[in-house]
Formats: structure tokens, C-alpha cells, sequence
């Protein structure tokens, strides 16, 4: 069947999947891929969960929409859960990732206005990182390429490096809102902050009076082996944009914050539609029944260092291919000599599937259930590919 119908946004090879088994997609041809992308760490339970197609099913034959013009029962529960176990008291929920930052960027500046600070309208991101695709998301990345021709200006926001305290501290001014930061840049490479940089972000904002948003859309719901990345640091965000996994396939996103943060967002400051409606909030109820469950956090963190430990004696055995081994979790990057364009086709018609990050990454977001099986075949095929090459 053509796709000619849809706008050329995307450049999908010619694949069409017919159904999922948990780390696998199959094909309407009957091919078997292992499937270590995860539609970009949001099947974070891989694919056809009961406990997850158990949820949607049962909830979709009550009722799938009211809009927030009446109470949600699982929004209102999940929103506990979330707040629980986190540092947040709030939580506000939306259809995306992209929709999560713009509540978080809205609630920074909304903040400063309502204390009467209202020229505190700028807000600091980093360079080489993603937020989504709207134009303020845009805006706070600030990524030439996704900016051009869709504005001018920067929209109030700045960018320095990632990783510099010093660049973020000569950037605030009297008129900067907050910063956002991806705990572990995704696009940008698979890059966990440095060592001491979270805590010295907390620092330099409770300084400055500033806020501190974390952008967790692809680091969090246990991708690291914590609930939240920030939590590797030991400290406490004002702000969190949570999506991806949170509906392991299903669309949610939702935004974070505490109780003097989120005060700002009364009626009539934003909304959705769509956002906690009882199907997708329902979901990100099971999906966090499997991410709370006791030893899923530390079965993570230990397939994580089972599949670096073997990636590392790929770099070891392809110098010519392969640099470095990077990321934290199951959010895995293996930095290239080769195209990793190129390597990612590759492995593909090898029947694993992977993605790339920045121009030479390789990048790996498996299941958080994956087994020893599953990394041992991905490890696999890598090494005939790199041989084959």
C-alpha cells in the first residue's frame, strides 16, 4: 500500500509490522526483529504486555473520554503515584513529551509573573538538545536546523554547553526564568551529565532565585534504574517533563512540579483536550505498577552493565569501527568510527533494531524487561555485522 497520502516528515524504510511479542516486532512477512529501540524508549515493556493490554482493554469497554471538564479517577491516582515517589506535589497531564516541556516552560515564566518579578522571562537550555518538535520546544533547544524557517529571534530563550557550570552561571541575568536540561542528552549522544553538574545547577538556582526544569521524557520511567534520573544526583528538580515510557506505547505525557511551582497554574492557565484521559492514564497506571515492582529497578541496572560490559569487548575487538561505550541504564550509546547511519541499516537487515544520536552514535533502548538471552542475541548480531562489514 502507498503512503503517498502522508507529509514526507519521516523516511521509514520499507517495513511494515503486523504484531509484537515482548523484545520483538514481526513483520506481515513473517520476519522476526529484536527490537532494541523501543519506538524511542517509550515501549519500555516491549510489546503485547498482559498486564498492560489488560488495562487498556478493561478501560476501554467503560468509557475512553470525558475531557477534564469532569474529575478522571486514574488521573487522579496516577498523579498520587507520581507524586509519591517523587520530589513533586503536581502533576499535569498531556498527550506528549513536547506538551510536557511547553507546560513546564509556560509554569516557569508563569511563576516570576504571578510573584511580581514579571521581567523574569528567559529561560537558559543547553546546546545539542531535544525537547520536541512545537515552537517553543524548538525554541528551548535551539537547534539550527529544527528552528529554520519556521522563526526569528530566539523566543527568550538562551543556550550554553552542556556540562558547564561556568557558561550557565555567566548566562543568567535579571531577566532569566529558569533552566531546562536533560539529565542524560538523548539526541545529542547519550550523554549523562558530568559529575557534580546536576548538584551545582541546584546550587546556582536556588542562588539566583531561578527555577530548575529536568526534561525526563526519554531518561525516566527506570530507563537509568531509577524512577527519575535526576535521582542519581541526590537532588530535587522544581520542574519534570515525564512522557515516553510513562504509557509504555500508549500516548501520555505529563508535567511535574511542587507545591510553590504548580500554584501558579490556576484555572484558565492551560490545558488539554485529551491529556489524563481515563484509557491513557489507565496505562501509565500499569506501566508504573511494573516499574515499582520490587527488583525491577536493580534488574535494570544490572542488564545495563551485562550489555555495556559486552559492548565494551566489541570496541575492544572492532577498534576500526567502534570508539566508546556511553549512557547510563538501558539508555545505552556506542560512539562510532563508521557512518552509524550506515551501521544502523545494517544491523537492521540483520534483524536488530537500533537508532543513532547526534552524527556518530549508535543508540540502544531496549526493554527494561529484557533478559540475558535478549542482550546476548543483540551482542550477537553486532559482532557478525562489525565482522561482515
Amino acid at each position: 500500500m502507498s503512503s503517498s497520502a502522508l507529509m514526507a516528515t519521516y523516511s521509514p524504510p520499507d517495513i511494515l509490522f503486523e504484531r509484537g511479542d515482548g523484545a520483538y516486532l514481526m513483520t506481515q512477512d513473517g520476519d522476526k526483529y529484536l527490537d532494541f529501540i523501543t519506538g524511542i524508549a517509550v515501549s519500555a515493556f516491549g510489546h503485547n504486555h498482559p498486564h498492560l493490554v489488560a488495562a487498556l482493554i478493561d478501560q476501554a469497554g467503560k468509557y475512553w473520554h470525558s475531557s477534564n471538564m469532569f474529575r478522571i479517577e486514574s488521573a487522579e491516582i496516577l498523579a498520587e503515584r507520581l507524586t509519591k515517589h517523587t520530589f513533586a506535589d503536581r502533576a499535569y497531564f498531556a498527550n506528549s513529551g513536547g506538551e510536557a516541556v511547553e507546560a513546564g516552560l509556560k509554569m516557569m515564566r508563569r511563576y516570576h509573573f504571578d510573584a511580581g518579578d514579571t521581567k523574569r522571562t528567559r529561560i537558559i537550555g543547553m546546546k545539542n538538545s531535544f525537547h520536541g518538535r512545537t515552537i517553543a520546544t524548538v525554541a528551548a533547544a535551539g537547534n539550527p536546523a529544527h528552528v529554520k524557517g519556521f522563526f526569528e529571534g530566539d523566543l527568550g530563550f538562551d543556550h550554553v554547553s552542556y556540562g558547564d557550570i561556568d557558561a550557565l552561571r555567566a548566562a543568567i541575568t535579571d531577566e532569566t526564568a529558569g533552566v531546562i536540561l536533560e539529565p542524560v542528552q538523548g539526541e545529542g549522544g547519550v550523554l549523562p551529565a558530568p559529575e557534580g553538574y546536576m548538584n551545582a545547577v541546584r546550587k546556582l538556582c536556588d542562588e539566583t532565585g531561578i527555577l530548575f526544569m529536568v526534561d525526563e521524557i526519554q531518561c525516566g520511567m527506570g530507563r537509568t534504574g531509577k524512577l527519575f534520573a535526576y535521582e542519581w544526583s541526590d537532588i530535587e528538580p522544581d520542574i519534570l517533563a515525564a512522557a515516553k515510557g510513562l504509557g509504555g506505547g500508549f500516548p501520555i505525557g505529563a508535567c511535574l512540579a511542587t507545591e510553590k511551582v504548580a500554584a501558579c497554574m490556576v484555572v484558565g492557565t492551560h490545558g488539554s483536550t485529551f491529556g489524563g484521559n481515563p484509557l491513557a492514564t489507565r496505562v501509565g497506571n500499569a506501566v508504573l505498577d511494573l516499574v515499582l515492582e520490587d527488583g525491577l529497578l536493580d534488574q535494570v541496572c544490572r542488564h545495563s552493565e551485562t550489555l555495556k560490559s559486552g559492548l565494551q569487548d566489541l570496541v575492544d575487538l572492532h577498534p576500526d569501527k567502534l570508539t566508546a561505550v556511553q549512557g547510563l541504564g538501558l539508555m545505552v550509546g556506542i560512539k562510532c568510527k563508521v557512518p552509524n547511519v550506515d551501521l544502523l541499516v545494517k544491523l537492521r537487515d540483520n534483524k536488530l533494531l537500533t537508532g543513532r544520536a547526534g552524527t556518530d552514535v549508535l543508540r540502544l533502548l531496549p526493554p527494561l524487561n529484557l533478559t540475558d538471552a535478549h542482550i546476548d542475541e543483540a551482542l550477537g548480531i553486532l559482532n557478525k555485522t562489525l565482522k561482515n562489514w
